[in-house]
C-alpha cells in the first residue's frame, strides 16, 4: 500500500466525522429551539388570557363605579349594593393585576436554554484550542 493513499482517506474520514458532529450539534440546537418556541407560544396564550381577565375586571370596575356615582342620590339601598359591587370589582382588578405581574416576573428569558447550550458549546470549543 502506498502511504499517500491512506492519508487522504484518513483526512477525509476525519473531515466527515467533524461534519457529522457539527450537523448533530446543529440538529440538537434546532430541536431545542423548536421546543422553546412551542413553550413560548403556550406562554403567550397564557398572557393573552391574563390580559383578558385584567381588561374585563377593569371594565367592570369602571362600569360599577360609574353606576354607583349615578345612583348615589337614589334610594339608600341601591347605593350600598352598587358601592359594594364597585369595591368588589376594584379589589378583583387589583388582585388579578398583582398576580399577573408576579406571573410575568417568574417567566424565563426567551430561548434561554438554547442560548445557554450555545454558550457551553463555545466554551468547550475554546477549551479544546
Amino acid at each position: 500500500m502506498d502511504p499517500r493513499q491512506t492519508e487522504p482517506q484518513g483526512l477525509l474520514g476525519s473531515l466527515k466525522s467533524l461534519v457529522d458532529s457539527l450537523l448533530s450539534s446543529v440538529q440538537d440546537r434546532v430541536a431545542l429551539l423548536t421546543l422553546e418556541l412551542k413553550e413560548e407560544k403556550f406562554r403567550m396564550i397564557q398572557i393573552f388570557f391574563w390580559i383578558n381577565a385584567i381588561v374585563f375586571s377593569g371594565v367592570m370596575t369602571v362600569t360599577f363605579a360609574s353606576l354607583a356615582l349615578v345612583y348615589m342620590f337614589w334610594e339608600s339601598g341601591r347605593i350600598a349594593i352598587l358601592g359594594a359591587l364597585a369595591l368588589f370589582y376594584a379589589l378583583t382588578f387589583l388582585a388579578i393585576t398583582v398576580a399577573f405581574r408576579r406571573f410575568l416576573a417568574r417567566q424565563p428569558q426567551l430561548l434561554a436554554a438554547t442560548l445557554q447550550e450555545m454558550s457551553e458549546d463555545r466554551t468547550c470549543t475554546r477549551a479544546e484550542n
